[in-house]
């Protein structure tokens, strides 16, 4: 692992492809007017707000995640929570860049 890879800025593309390679689902973590503008297609929608009262329903998804939002802060966010929660997921940054990633 080099330095880059220890500080988060590795090469996402390649992670992304191998969480869509392991089926993993899109998850937009907007608020559903911001998802409703423009999203990933095939995207779940969970507010960042509320995605800690959502995490049973989607460790039923048994399936691993890439969250975005905007600019990946909330991603980011999100992504903490579904970790301490024993979910396998990255953070997939803005939903605009992700999507010219997938």
């Amino acid at each position: 692992m080099g330095i880059l890879d220890f500080l988060g800025f590795g090469n996402k593309t390649n992670d992304v492809q191998e969480y869509v390679q392991k089926g993993a689902v899109i998850l937009d973590v907007r608020t559903p007017a911001e998802y409703k503008d423009g999203h990933i297609k095939g995207s779940k929608n969970i507010a960042l707000q509320v995605l800690s009262g959502q995490v049973e329903t989607i460790k039923k998804w048994n399936k691993p995640v890439i969250a975005c939002c905007k600019s990946g802060m909330r991603s980011s966010q999100a992504t903490s929570i579904l970790k301490q929660n024993g979910i396998d997921c990255i953070n997939g940054g803005g939903w605009n860049s992700l999507e010219n990633k997938l």
